[in-house]
C-alpha cells in the first residue's frame, strides 16, 4: 500500500463505494473485496484518522454491559474477541484486568464473582488461562502494590484483549488493497449522483490537489462516524458522545485495571500502553463540530480525580504525558429515556444499518470489537441488493499480516524476536516490532541487517526504532507527518517531541515522501499545531 492511486477511481463503475476509512469502513471494504466485489474505499483524512484511532485499544466483551443486561451484545463481542485472537495473534492479544473490591465498591465480592462467572460462561472459553481469578486482600496488594489498601477487601482478575487500533485499521485497508479494492485516503465525497431516484455514483475531490472526479457505484455505504451526526439523512438517529484518554507514567507492565469512579459510578480503565499507561475514558454528550475535537479541562479533572481515588501516590496534571479525544456515534433510539440522554454510558453500543430512499446505506453505532461481524452484515445486504450470493469471507480468516506459513505463532514470534535482538535492537522494541508489523517484520529485519543504525530507537524512552519509522514512511500510504507520528507510530501522544526531534525525523523521511524544504516546514508546523491541540 505504498502509494495513493486516485486515478484508479476515475472512469470506472464500482459494485461498492465505501465512504469512511475507519474500522467499519475498512472491514466492509476488506470483506467485500474478498467476496469478489469491485470496491472503492475513500476517506477525507487518514486511515483510522478519527474515532478509530481514539479508542481504549481494547477488543473486549464489555464487562460493564452485563449490568445493563446487554447479554446479546456481550456474547457477540466475546465471540469476536476469541476469533480475532486466533486469527490475528500479532494484532489482538490477551490482557488480564484487575478489579479491586473495597467496602464502598458498587459491586461487592458476591456480585463481582457472579458477574465474572457469567462473563466466562458467555465467552464459551473454559480454559484456566482465560478464566477469572479471585485474590484475597494481601495477594491482590502484591499484584497491584500502588493501590490504596485502606478498606480494600479483596480483588479479582479476568481476561479481555488489547490491540493497536490504528494499526488494526491499516492492516485491514492493506488487505482490501491486496484483494483488489481501490483505497484512497485524503479523498472527500462532495455529493451523490442520482438517477431514477437512486444513488448511482459520487462526486469526489482530491484533498491534496483539489482535482474533482466522478465515479459510478452500484451501491454506496457511509461509515463516516461522527460526520454522520450532521448528515440530514441520519442525524436524528445518531447520538454523539466524546471520550478522552490521558497518557500517564507507567504503573504496571502486563496487566490493566477496571475501576469505578466514586463520583458517579462510571467504569474506567488503567491500561499498559507501549510502556506507559492509558487512562480513560470519559463519556459525555457532544454537540460540537466533527472537524476538531477539543479536550475539555473538566474531563481531565474527572479522570484524575477518579483514578486518584485508588492511587497511593496521586497523579497531577504535571504527570500527563499526552492525551487524545474521540467522538463515538451511537444509535439514538426514539424510546431512549431522559436518563439515558443525560448518561451516555447507559446507551446501547449495538449497531444498525439504515438504508435511505435513494438506496444509500449508513452504518450507525457499534464497537471496535464487533465491527467485523457488523461489516459482514453490511456486505450481505449489499450483495443481496446486487443479486449476488457470496458468503462472508472474514470469519476466522487469518489477518493479512499474519505469517500463515508457520505452524506455531508463539514459537515463530519468539524466534524472530531473538533474530531482531541479535541485529542490535533492544528486546522491548523487538517485541513491539513483531506486534506492530506481523510477518512484514522480516523485511524490516533485513533493512536493519543492511543498515545497523536503523536498530536505534527514534526517541530513547519509547520502543520504536528507526527501521520502523522508515518502513512506515515508505510502505504505509503516509501523506502528512502526523499520519506517520500519530497513527503509524503514536509518538505525538506518547511523548513531547521537541522542534529538534521533529526536524531530525522529518529530514530522515523527506526523500521517501518526496518533500522539499518548504513541504517539510509545513509538515512540522502541522505536527506542532496537533501537539498544542491535544495537550
Amino acid at each position: 500500500m505504498n502509494h495513493r492511486e486516485l486515478s484508479s477511481l476515475a472512469n470506472r463503475t464500482f459494485d461498492l463505494l465505501v465512504c469512511g476509512g475507519g474500522i467499519y469502513g475498512a472491514w466492509t471494504a476488506y470483506d467485500a473485496a474478498l467476496r469478489g466485489l469491485n470496491v472503492a474505499l475513500i476517506d477525507q483524512g487518514d486511515w483510522g484518522g478519527a474515532t478509530s484511532s481514539a479508542s481504549s485499544k481494547l477488543v473486549h466483551g464489555g464487562l460493564r454491559y452485563l449490568e445493563q443486561l446487554e447479554f446479546n451484545l456481550v456474547r457477540k463481542t466475546l465471540a469476536e474477541r476469541e476469533m480475532l485472537m486466533k486469527a490475528a495473534p500479532h494484532r489482538v492479544w490477551p490482557l488480564r484486568f484487575g478489579v479491586p473490591v473495597y467496602t464502598h465498591s458498587r459491586a461487592g465480592r458476591l456480585k463481582m464473582k457472579l458477574g465474572l462467572m457469567l462473563y466466562d460462561f458467555l465467552a464459551a472459553d473454559q480454559s484456566s488461562v482465560s478464566k477469572h481469578r479471585f485474590f484475597p486482600r494481601n495477594r491482590f496488594v502484591e499484584r497491584f502494590p500502588f493501590l490504596i489498601t485502606e478498606k480494600l477487601k479483596c480483588g479479582f482478575t479476568y481476561v479481555d484483549a488489547q490491540t493497536d487500533d490504528a494499526r488494526l485499521v491499516l492492516e485491514l485497508v492493506d488487505g482490501a488493497i491486496k484483494a483488489g479494492a481501490v483505497c484512497v485516503n485524503y479523498c472527500k465525497l462532495t455529493g451523490l449522483i442520482e438517477g431514477g431516484q437512486q444513488a448511482t455514483g459520487a462526486q469526489l475531490i482530491d484533498c491534496l490537489t483539489n482535482q474533482s472526479y466522478a465515479i459510478k457505484a452500484r451501491q454506496i455505504v457511509f461509515a463516516t462516524g461522527r460526520w454522520q451526526g450532521s448528515d440530514d439523512q441520519v442525524k436524528n438517529e445518531c447520538l454523539l458522545t466524546r471520550g478522552i484518554h490521558l497518557i500517564m507514567p507507567p504503573l504496571v507492565k502486563n496487566e490493566a485495571l477496571l475501576l469505578t469512579a466514586q463520583s458517579d459510578g462510571r467504569v474506567f480503565f488503567v491500561i499498559p500502553w507501549y510502556g506507559l499507561t492509558l487512562l480513560g475514558t470519559t463519556d459525555t454528550p457532544y454537540h460540537g463540530s466533527p472537524e476538531a475535537i477539543e479536550i475539555d479541562s473538566s474531563d481531565i479533572h474527572y479522570l484524575l480525580d477518579a483514578v486518584n481515588g485508588y492511587l497511593q501516590k496521586p497523579w497531577t496534571e504535571a504527570d500527563i504525558i499526552g492525551a487524545f479525544a474521540g467522538v463515538r456515534v451511537m444509535k439514538s433510539a426514539a424510546e431512549s429515556s431522559a436518563e439515558s440522554a443525560a448518561a451516555p454510558s447507559s446507551v446501547s453500543r449495538d449497531w444498525a444499518l439504515k438504508t435511505t430512499a435513494t438506496g444509500v446505506h449508513y452504518s450507525i453505532g457499534g464497537k471496535l470489537t464487533s465491527a467485523r461481524q457488523d461489516a459482514s452484515k453490511i456486505v450481505d445486504h449489499v450483495c443481496a441488493e446486487l443479486g449476488i450470493q457470496v458468503p462472508c469471507a472474514t470469519q476466522g480468516r487469518f489477518f493479512p499480516w499474519f505469517p500463515q506459513e508457520i505452524a506455531d505463532f508463539p514459537e515463530w514470534s519468539d524466534n524472530i524476536q531473538k533474530k531482531i535482538v541479535q541485529s542490535g535492537v533492544d528486546p522491548d522494541s523487538a517485541f513491539w516490532l513483531v506486534r506492530r508489523h506481523g510477518k512484514k517484520v522480516v523485511s524490516i529485519l533485513q533493512a536493519i541487517e543492511q543498515q545497523p543504525a536503523l536498530a536505534q530507537r527514534i526517541v530513547p524512552s519509547l520502543p520504536f526504532i528507526e527501521a520502523d519509522l522508515m518502513h512506515c514512511a515508505a510502505h504505509e500510504m503516509v501523506i502528512h507527518l502526523d499520519d506517520l507520528l500519530r497513527r503509524r507510530i503514536p509518538l505525538l501522544i506518547l511523548t513531547t517531541l521537541t522542534k529538534t526531534d521533529l526536524e531530525r525525523i522529518t529530514e530522515k523521511v523527506a526523500n521517501l515522501l518526496n518533500w522539499d524544504s518548504a513541504r517539510c516546514q509545513q509538515e512540522m508546523e502541522r505536527c506542532e499545531t496537533y501537539t498544542r491541540a491535544i495537550v
